[in-house]
């Protein structure tokens, strides 16, 4: 890769949005680690955003960057990058992110990232510039990510409903308010350690482009890493309450057995995308558990209406960001 030459002040510029961009994740996501721990009653909504942040922090000691690679040199083809196509990912990305939190709408912030890098990558060189696979990949997983949550929701459902027949309502109440602070500990881990890693991905793509780092260094620096997943945490410290509501009571009424059925599916998929390094959404993961909890109790307990309009902005958020990027990656020429 040959170094684009750009001053400091830009990069500078370029890694401070990234991390705004990364703590309006952790803001616009932190609905998907502590709805449902919140509306079953099991935490005060204080509590559960602080829990949630400190675990997104603490995912840094657990995964490995596979997601930062996937996302940093799988996506598009690194040559094309320049400090334009950063700017103009990274904004249409934050653009969607706050049009869909103003709406209360739980769509993906990892997809809006995604349709940035591919719109501002479209806009300045076609669609050589992409690299099929890498998207392929993280488009398929659209439909992936919340159908293993739905599967695995439901066979939690299922298999802890069997598991627990003889007992009384109270005592399965009473063990399951426990073990949800456990599911939602391991999904809050699970969102940290996918989500940081999309930022630092982009992060390592520029300074790989700058120069600032040789092709050689096999991770990013250690400031990058450890800033990211603050940014992430604080994010979610300070909470999108707007979608809270949504995914907590709207798609189905949630109790704490059938929250930690939701949290545990969810959780499990999160942890095997990035096994596997594969840029997933917490939001569609978590939505797809949820969904799949209210389904094994009975069909009409979901509302499959708002279900589907939130399908809608799952498929409308790669393009929508693209395009926005797109713009974004026009006004950065000018300005930059």
């Amino acid at each position: 890769m040959t170094p684009v030459e750009m001053s400091i002040w830009v990069v500078a510029l370029l890694v401070g949005l990234a991390l705004l961009f990364d703590f309006m994740n952790g803001f616009h996501d932190a609905a998907n680690s502590i709805a449902t721990v919140v509306s079953t009653g099991v935490l005060k909504p204080q509590h559960a955003v602080a829990m949630a942040a400190f675990f997104n922090f603490i995912a840094i000691l657990v995964f490995q960057l596979k997601v930062a690679a996937t996302v940093g040199k799988g996506t598009i083809d690194p040559s094309i990058v320049d400090h334009y196509v950063i700017f103009g990912a990274l904004v249409g990305a934050i653009a969607w992110n706050i049009i869909t939190w103003w709406g209360g709408i739980p769509s993906s912030s990892s997809h809006a990232l995604i349709g940035g890098l591919v719109g501002a990558a479209l806009a300045k060189s076609g669609p050589t510039a992409l690299i099929t696979a890498g998207v392929l990949k993280t488009v398929a997983f659209i439909l992936v990510s919340p159908l293993m949550g739905f599967i695995l929701g439901s066979l939690l459902m299922l298999l802890f409903s069997w598991l627990c027949f003889r007992m009384s309502p109270a005592h399965v109440d009473r063990w399951f308010r426990r073990l949800q602070l456990v599911s939602a500990s391991m999904y809050s881990l699970g969102h940290g350690g996918n989500d940081a890693q999309k930022t630092i991905g982009i992060i390592w793509l520029l300074l790989l482009t700058g120069g600032y780092m040789s092709t050689t260094d096999s991770s990013p620096p250690t400031w990058v890493i450890v800033s990211c997943y603050v940014a992430i945490g604080l994010g979610t410290l300070f909470g999108g309450w707007r979608i809270v509501k949504t995914m907590g009571q709207k798609i189905t009424k949630l109790k704490p057995f059938g929250g930690f059925c939701a949290e545990t599916g969810g959780a499990m998929t999160l942890f095997m995308a990035g096994a596997l390094g594969i840029p997933v959404s917490t939001t569609h993961t978590i939505t797809g558990a949820i969904v799949g909890v209210g389904s094994a109790r009975r069909m009409s307990s979901v509302r499959w209406g708002l279900a589907g309009s939130i399908v809608w902005a799952w498929v409308l958020t790669i393009p929508a960001s693209g395009l926005m990027a797109a713009a974004a990656w026009w006004v950065g020429k000018q300005i930059l």
